[in-house]
């Protein structure tokens, strides 16, 4: 058995006799899948407005935040990240009609604010902190029209995915009438004139857990109400496909991709708009690809030719040029190589290529023809986002960041590969002391699986407390990214770890599939085999480690706790996918299948029940110390999925280690939750994994003095 920290020496007995659960009744509610019986006693917490259920939660919350409050230094954590959150934070430039506009945070703002830069004076366009008392109210899709008058932007409360879409006159400062409903998972763009703005919407919502169907493109044109807007396009037969429109940047041309739920394969449409300055919004509907059998990215559009990047016969992306006149013809510009191709730009007569190699993100420059490659020198490895091509075609821009350096807006002059620093931010701290080493470790399989080990320079040696984090799911690559909480984990001693598993991009279509469907338990051996890889070579031991994930992370954590308790002392899913066999059965959720399966399948449900968090909590006393997080608002992952986890641990009682979950109030999956409560959230985990595996704040290690900005 685990020799755990004893409780009792460093809290007050209140905190000990609040570890008394609150009561949380089962029910005798059981499923047949497939001939199977499957007992689902936590059913009732699904229905998170019932009152039961809020009594429920205002328990639970009462008790982790009692656990919480009497952890040493807890109040020193929030004190220290309040201090390392307050710098400058800049997002992806985008020039327009001679302006750059972007969001900015001076430091420690709820939102970020919209500004535009014009002749090195910056200006406020949109302020969201206006818009709510309490910060949760948060700028989403923004765009501004092409000669720079009106800005179209997206509005979303508590941290929800439904949006309302405002319209914003820049000369006057003020919005118009109209207010457009119904939007989620959309994007806003302009037709060339500047007269409207495509969007994609649902009929109608009936609550903010409502499910997800008949999603359709309209036109809005200014000055018109939303009833009056013109439908582009829609699919009844397939009322589950996702449907994102964007004008070519000649205005000639609207693109369109429908894809079947989260796949990242799909069709490719086009309308063509035939005049610029005078689009016809409802022209001629052209089918370049429509098999669904490989991603195609639009990157850019040359007069007939749509240049995309795709995944069709290339695992790892190839970039192709379609022809609009003559739908079943491509060519092939730039071949697939051995990293994969996670993003390009057709800039003028230029390509701008995103590779990634071996999770580190690099810049290559071709000529049209893709004839040969120059790689762009950056500051630094790390990673690249936000990629777009100035409107003359001469330079693209973009953020470009690290595990230390947070993201700087970078600007690439196509003639020389000259890089610019647009805006960089100046962190309260010297971050030299901390260095970055990726290393590679064997899995269960024998695949060779890369990790970032983040830690301070002149590290002591023996075993330290680590933070282990991880995905590994929809293609979603971790690479370098920079979080301020981080640095207060370090700065204590303390090992940051990044994990790439399957399930993830980092090496191409390949490497996702390995992680997906019948293939799920390559990612949690991986996650376990990184855990067994850090403890073998001295960096950690299974008292001091730590996990996380999110969402689908959330799931990581919550499976590999189950599969193998006694490698973790502490262990934080977030907003996490942990009913397995009705995950499909909320919001969006039937959009995860492609990755995940379905219960509907006599094969797959066998799959899915023999990992799903929430059927699988073992007993025994080795399971780590739990703080499941999740949101009332949280209309991804709806928050039924961590109540019932939470209470079927609490039940299983597996050891002496709480068994807590923090339930955030107007906050939903993580997007636009304001900058006060994701300095209570980050001190509340990094106090718990602290204190869970021992990392105690000590005199000998003091905090970094601040530097001037």
């Amino acid at each position: 058995m685990r020799v755990l920290l004893a409780l009792g020496a460093l809290l007050s007995a209140t905190a000990v006799h609040a570890l008394d659960y609150p009561e949380t009744p089962r029910g005798t509610v059981v499923d047949t899948y497939h001939g199977e019986q499957v007992a689902d006693p936590y059913r009732w917490l699904e229905d998170v407005d019932a009152p039961q259920v809020k009594k429920w939660i205002a328990a639970q919350n009462a008790l982790t935040r009692t656990h919480l409050d009497q952890l040493p230094d807890r109040a020193a954590w929030r004190a220290r990240l309040a201090q390392l959150w307050n710098y400058e934070k800049y997002g992806a430039p985008k020039r327009v009609a001679g302006a750059l506009f972007y969001r900015y945070n001076d430091g420690l703002l709820d939102q970020s604010v919209l500004v535009r830069e014009q002749a090195g004076q910056r200006k406020v366009v949109l302020d969201p902190n206006t818009l709510s008392a309490d910060g949760t109210l948060a700028l989403t899709d923004w765009a501004v029209s092409p000669d720079g008058r009106y800005l179209a932007y997206g509005v979303a409360e508590a941290g929800s995915d439904w949006n309302r879409y405002h319209v914003r006159d820049l000369r006057t400062g003020q919005d118009r009438a109209e207010v457009l409903e119904h939007i989620k998972f959309s994007n806003i763009s302009w037709s060339h004139d500047s007269a409207g703005f495509f969007y994609s919407r649902y009929p109608g919502s009936d609550g903010v857990f409502s499910d997800l169907e008949n999603q359709a493109i309209y036109y809005h044109k200014l000055g018109s109400a939303q009833a009056q807007d013109v439908l582009v396009l829609s699919d009844p037969e397939h009322p589950r496909r996702n449907m994102y429109a964007r004008v070519s940047d000649d205005g000639r041309y609207l693109l369109i991709s429908l894809r079947e739920g989260a796949r990242e394969e799909n069709a490719l449409y086009v309308r063509d708009l035939n005049q610029a300055e005078r689009p016809f919004v409802r022209g001629r509907l052209i089918k370049l690809v429509d098999d669904f059998s490989a991603k195609y990215q639009v990157i850019g559009v040359d007069g007939p030719y749509v240049y995309a990047l795709t995944t069709d016969a290339a695992p790892n992306g190839r970039i192709v040029r379609l022809d609009v006149r003559h739908p079943g013809r491509q060519k092939t510009v730039v071949e697939a190589g051995q990293w994969p191709i996670e993003d390009a730009r057709l800039a003028g007569q230029h390509l701008a290529v995103v590779v990634m190699r071996d999770a580190v993100n690099k810049l290559l420059v071709y000529p049209l023809d893709g004839s040969s490659a120059t790689p762009v020198v950056l500051p630094e490895l790390g990673s690249i986002s936000g990629l777009r091509a100035a409107p003359d075609g001469r330079s693209v821009s973009f953020t470009h960041a690290s595990f230390v350096s947070p993201a700087r807006q970078l600007e690439v002059d196509l003639s020389d590969l000259r890089v610019t620093t647009l805006n960089q931010a100046r962190l309260p701290v010297d971050t030299s002391d901390f260095v970055t080493e990726q290393v590679f470790f064997s899995s269960r399989d024998g695949t060779r699986v890369p990790m970032f080990i983040l830690r301070k320079r002149g590290h002591p040696g023996g075993p330290r407390p680590t933070w282990l984090y991880g995905y590994g799911g929809f293609s979603i690559s971790l690479t370098p990214w920079f979080k301020p909480e981080r640095l207060a984990w370090l700065e204590q001693g303390g090992v940051f770890v990044v994990a790439n598993l399957r399930g993830g991009g980092e090496y191409g279509a390949a490497w996702h599939k390995a992680g997906t469907l019948h293939n799920k338990q390559n990612v949690f051996d991986d996650f376990i085999a990184a855990a067994e890889s850090l403890i073998e070579t001295g960096i950690t031991s299974p008292e001091q480690l730590t996990i996380e994930g999110r969402s689908n992370g959330g799931l990581l954590v919550g499976a590999v706790s189950n599969q193998r308790p006694e490698l973790f002392a502490a262990a934080l899913p977030g907003v996490g996918v942990m009913d397995m066999l009705r995950f499909h059965k909320f919001t969006i959720g039937w959009a995860w299948t492609g990755d995940y399966g379905s219960s509907d399948d006599a094969d797959m449900f066998k799959v899915l029940r023999d990992y799903s968090p929430y059927h699988n909590v073992p007993g025994g006393d080795d399971y780590p110390a739990t703080m499941v997080t999740t949101a009332d608002h949280d209309d991804r992952v709806v928050p039924g999925h961590s109540f019932k986890f939470a209470a079927a641990l609490q039940h299983a009682d597996p050891g002496s280690a709480p068994k807590l979950i923090r339930i955030q109030t107007r906050a939903g999956h993580g997007a636009g939750m304001p900058t006060h409560m994701r300095i209570e959230q980050a001190a509340d985990e990094m106090s718990f994994a602290a204190f869970h595996s021992g990392l105690q704040r000590a005199a000998k290690i003091p905090w970094q003095k601040l530097v001037a900005r």
